[in-house]
């Protein structure tokens, strides 16, 4: 089985079409989580041995991460901009780099819903960042695997 270190993971986010990505890599991200989860939905039902069962619902993504502050970074801007003017941003998270094949991981268009600036004293001021996916036209969330 193969180990893979967080280092080596990338974060990019499209600054083409949805269509016809080009995938620009987020290299002061920090700390990036994937979180994948589902809703339950009871399944309660006599024949379960005594067992409360349980269905998976509706599947919900989130995508948090620091960023360095640097405003005059392009990348720094594109999410700033898309969290202040309220915009869609689609956003790919890998386990690694996007041209290696075989590299997976989720694709989604996304709204940012946190953009925290962090200040502490003895460390860098960076930006806590929160991305979801939201209602678009062109996809909704898929698993994405590099060819």
């Amino acid at each position: 089985m193969d180990n893979i270190l967080g280092l080596d993971a990338k974060l990019y986010h499209n600054t083409g079409t949805y269509a016809t990505p080009t995938w620009d890599e987020i290299d002061d991200a920090q700390d990036v989580s994937l979180n994948l989860e589902a809703g339950e939905a009871e399944a309660k039902r006599r024949g379960s041995a005594g067992w409360a069962e349980t269905i998976a619902a509706l599947k919900e993504a989130s995508i948090e991460f620091g960023l360095l502050y640097r405003p005059s970074d392009p990348d720094f801007a594109a999410l700033r901009d898309a969290y202040l003017n309220r915009t869609a941003i689609d956003l790919l998270v890998l386990d690694g780099d996007v041209a290696t094949s075989g590299s997976q991981g989720l694709r989604a268009v996304c709204h940012i819903t946190n953009f925290s600036r962090e200040e502490p004293l003895e460390e860098t001021v960076t930006i806590s960042v929160t991305a979801k996916p939201t209602p678009n036209s062109d996809s909704p969330p898929v698993w994405f695997t590099a060819p």
